[in-house]
C-alpha cells in the first residue's frame, strides 16, 4: 500500500492542495489519517477517489453534487466522460486513473475510442505522449511506483506493435532503409517502437533491432543491409562521458549511412548536427525530418 502526502495528490489530480482541504472540512471528499507526529497523510483509496472525484468537477459538476454520489455513480460517470469527453485534462486524468487502479479494461476503452475517433498516429501525439510525459514527472517525485509504470508502459507497447503489425511490409528497389535500435544500457523502447511506427507508415523500409545493440552488432548488420539512416536514442548512458565519443565510433564505421540521433544527453551535452548527422530535439523535429523525406 502506497502512502501520499498532499502535495502528491496534487501533482497528480491536478487540484490545488488549498482546494482538497477544503474539499476535506466541507464535504468529507477524502479523510486524511495522521502519523503519530501528526503529520498527515493518505492511502491508495484516498488517491482513486480523489482523482475520479477531480475528473468530474473539471467536467462541470459541483463538488457538492459529487460529495452527494455514491462510490458506483461516481464510477459510471467517469467512464461515461473519459469514452465521449476529448478534452486534454480529461483524457490524461483518465489515462492516470487507469494506471493508479492499474485498470486495463480502463485503458483499453479511452485508447480504442481515441483511435476510432482520431486514428492512431494522433492518439499517439496528442494523448499518449503527454500523457507519458506526465507519468516522467510523476516518476521523477515518487508519487508513482515501479510495478503501475511498468503495468501502463506495456500496455501502450501492445498497442504500438499491433500497430506496427497492421502496416503492411513495404517493398520496392527505391526504399529508404532504416536502421532502428536502441544502444546498450538505454530502454526507451516505446519511443523506439512509435519510430518505427511512423517510418513503416510513411512506406520506408525498417530493420528493427530493439534494445542492448553494440557497435559490433551494427557493424554486422550494415553489411547485410547497407542501410540509408541509423536512428537511435541516447538518454541514460553518456552520463559520465562524452556522447560524442559514441557518435564518433558510429560514424567511423557507418561512412555511407545517415545518423539519426536524440535523446536527453545529445540535448544536455550541446550536440550540434553536423554533415552525415542530424539530431533530433523534439518529437517535432522528427516529424519535420520525415516529411521532407
Amino acid at each position: 500500500m502506497a502512502i501520499y502526502s498532499i502535495g502528491d495528490l496534487e501533482k497528480l489530480c491536478g487540484i490545488k492542495a488549498h482546494t482538497i482541504r477544503i474539499w476535506e472540512q466541507r464535504y468529507s471528499i477524502v479523510v486524511p489519517r495522521r502519523t503519530n507526529t501528526n503529520i498527515r497523510y493518505y492511502e491508495d483509496t484516498d488517491l482513486k477517489r480523489l482523482l475520479n472525484v477531480a475528473l468530474l468537477n473539471k467536467n462541470g459538476i459541483k463538488i457538492s453534487k459529487i460529495a452527494k454520489m455514491t462510490e458506483e455513480e461516481i464510477r459510471e460517470k467517469v467512464a461515461d466522460f473519459s469514452e465521449v469527453n476529448f478534452k486534454y485534462d480529461t483524457q490524461l486524468d483518465a489515462l492516470t486513473i487507469s494506471m493508479i487502479e492499474m485498470d486495463e479494461y480502463k485503458f483499453d476503452r479511452i485508447i480504442t475510442v481515441n483511435i476510432r475517433q482520431l486514428g492512431f498516429e494522433t492518439t499517439m501525439l496528442d494523448v499518449v505522449y503527454p500523457f507519458l510525459e506526465k507519468l516522467g514527472v510523476l516518476w521523477m517525485t515518487g508519487s508513482i511506483n515501479p510495478v503501475q509504470e511498468h503495468f501502463i508502459s506495456n500496455l501502450i507497447r501492445q498497442k504500438l506493435i499491433v500497430a506496427i503489425d497492421q502496416i503492411p511490409i513495404p517493398r520496392g528497389p527505391y526504399l529508404k532503409k532504416f536502421i532502428v535500435y536502441l544502444p546498450e544500457g538505454e530502454s526507451q523502447e516505446l519511443s523506439l517502437l512509435f519510430m518505427q511506427y511512423l517510418l513503416k507508415s510513411r512506406n520506408h523500409q525498417v530493420i528493427y533491432l530493439g534494445q542492448n545493440i553494440s557497435l559490433s552488432d551494427l557493424k554486422d548488420v550494415s553489411k547485410i543491409h547497407q542501410p540509408d539512416y541509423f536512428f537511435t536514442m541516447i538518454t541514460e548512458t553518456y552520463t559520465r562521458k562524452p556522447v560524442q565519443d559514441y557518435i564518433d565510433a558510429l560514424s567511423a564505421q557507418s561512412e555511407n549511412t545517415h545518423l539519426l540521433m536524440s535523446g536527453y544527453q545529445m540535448m544536455v551535452q550541446g550536440i550540434e548536427s553536423a554533415e552525415g548527422l542530424s539530431v533530433f530535439h523534439s518529437l517535432n523535429d522528427t516529424l519535420a525530418f520525415l516529411k521532407e523525406l
